[in-house]
């Protein structure tokens, strides 16, 4: 099967910002993305006005944290309320040797999610059905979250999830400024945490994304942060 126009673009653009997909990862994306909207028809998972556009609006958008965020080895990753499984299950293809634990409060979605997992062969990704303020005794290197919950929400639960050189990494969109206020007036509640959150654009990698923006947020200062644009 020739790949889409949209994985083309994909693989363009990853591999233009250093992020190199092989044949085998792109073709698992594409897999993805039809699973997603094929179980899309009978869950609310992505919008479904979007769903010409899924290659790019939600697989392309949940990678674009690994161009700002490189996952390691064995390092361990978080996905609060994946949904339908973003941005983890697109970011365990690109990162394969990366351990990603995806969890959701609603069973149907989270058994999409184990469906999809299995049917694409992934080995480094298990979905859960489990609220994040319910995990115990575990802790990550890094927390993601797609348009889930307000800032200090989620702030609140990396605090207690994350290791101390830990992150917390969010696709979020538009005005930013008053769920950064309040998460950075909680911080002296929260052990420190936040320390800092800069906001990185990403409308540079297609108009959709306008307005929107990978949130990085961590427990200290970083000592050499990207060239972004810190938050107020």
């Amino acid at each position: 099967m020739n790949p889409t126009p949209d994985i083309e673009i994909i693989r363009e653009k990853c591999s233009g910002e250093g992020l190199v997909l092989d044949d085998r990862q792109l073709q698992l994306l594409e897999h993805y993305a039809l699973l997603l909207q094929r179980a899309n028809k009978t869950l609310n998972l992505v919008s479904r006005k979007e769903q010409s556009s899924l290659l790019i609006r939600h697989v392309f958008h949940s990678l674009l944290i690994g161009l700002f965020h490189p996952f390691q080895p064995g390092e361990k990753v978080l996905d609060i309320g994946t949904g339908g499984g973003l941005p983890g299950i697109p970011l365990a293809i690109a990162f394969p040797e990366t351990k990603f634990l995806l969890v959701d409060a609603t069973g149907k979605k989270i058994a999409a999610c184990q469906n999809m997992i299995k049917t694409i062969g992934l080995t480094n990704v298990l979905a859960k059905k489990i609220r994040a303020e319910e995990l115990k005794g575990m802790v990550f290197n890094t927390i993601l979250s797609r348009q889930v919950a307000p800032l200090p929400i989620l702030c609140s639960y990396a605090e207690k999830l994350l290791t101390p050189e830990g992150s917390l990494i969010c696709l979020k969109g538009g005005d930013l400024e008053e769920e950064v206020r309040e998460a950075k007036s909680a911080a002296n509640k929260n052990n420190g945490f936040p320390a800092e959150v800069t906001l990185l654009p990403i409308d540079r990698f297609d108009e959709c994304f306008a307005n929107k923006y990978i949130v990085l947020v961590s427990g200290k200062i970083a000592e050499n942060p990207p060239d972004t644009k810190k938050a107020p």
